[in-house]
């Protein structure tokens, strides 16, 4: 495949994608003061959940975007109302990304240190007692953590919490209690992502710039919070042009040093979109992946 056809197909995923209309939320709860503290929730809706005594596992979602402020959560909200329909409950996650400047590239600066990790560790300890009032269709005891690209670096992360260095504001004294992670092309290592320019330099700013990158990098890097003894899937695109399967096969490769075993799905003639987009099969393999941990 020559390289304007991979970039017309993934040009036309990303396309199909962005095409659905935001769905709205059945709830909405906030975890904090700022606007983007705040948790969608979408009720169970599939045929499993008939019956007012059957609880729907929870899946918790972490939207991707390169940790920029234009991509919120409303653009995974189709592929928070497709598990939802599904049967499943979902807790749709917002964080606080980066400001409006821009950095190279013209493009809006990644993230916030620590912001930006404040918030995912601040969502998900308050997502239990948040889940007991605005879903109680949900079971918690049955949660499965998931992201995208940039949400499946957060979500790789927030499993590895417990093993973060000592002195770590969001350390945590054990595991999260989840079923497991499903990391959907997860920028799952900060290093090698750096190395391939992953989302134009968006991994850098995420720490803060490269001076302070050496710093905060074993604070933020899922590749060296190993193991979690999390039970952990990576799902990938083999065509992904955005996060390289290289990312993934690098943080399966460290996890495995560390003795742990980490699934990884690579999804023939499928590039980084289709993996969020209720009309592309690879939405479905997603969704088989999270239902084998949650079920």
């Amino acid at each position: 495949m020559t390289d304007d056809v991979a970039a017309a197909r993934a040009a036309a995923e990303e396309e199909s994608a962005f095409s659905h209309p935001p769905v709205d939320p059945d709830a909405t709860a906030s975890y904090g003061d700022h606007p983007d503290q705040v948790i969608d929730f979408y009720a169970p809706r599939g045929a499993e959940t008939t019956g007012p005594a059957v609880l729907a596992p929870l899946v918790v979602v972490l939207h991707g975007g390169a940790w920029r402020a234009p991509y919120d959560r409303r653009h995974i909200s189709p592929f928070a109302d497709f598990l939802a329909r599904r049967g499943f409950a979902v807790a749709s996650v917002e964080y606080r990304r980066g400001g409006t400047e821009t950095g190279a590239g013209d493009q809006p600066v990644a993230g916030r240190w620590p912001d930006t990790f404040d918030d995912v560790a601040a969502a998900l300890d308050a997502l239990p007692g948040l889940v007991r009032e605005a879903l109680p269709q949900a079971d918690p005891r049955r949660t499965v953590l998931t992201g995208h690209s940039a949400g499946g670096h957060l979500a790789l992360w927030a499993a590895g919490r417990h093993v973060l260095p000592a002195g770590a504001p969001w350390r945590t004294d054990g595991p999260a209690p989840l079923r497991g992670v499903v990391a959907l092309a997860p920028i799952a290592d900060l290093a090698v992502s750096v190395k391939l320019d992953v989302c134009g330099g968006a991994v850098r700013q995420l720490l803060g710039g490269e001076d302070a990158f050496a710093d905060r990098q074993p604070y933020a890097d899922p590749a060296l919070l190993l193991p979690t003894g999390i039970a952990t899937t990576l799902v990938q695109g083999r065509t992904d042009l955005d996060v390289p399967q290289a990312v993934a096969e690098s943080y399966a490769e460290a996890a495995a040093k560390a003795g742990e075993v980490v699934g990884l799905t690579l999804l023939e003639d499928v590039g980084h979109f289709p993996l969020i987009d209720p009309a592309a099969d690879a939405c479905a393999v997603v969704a088989e992946e999270i239902a084998q941990l949650a079920w």
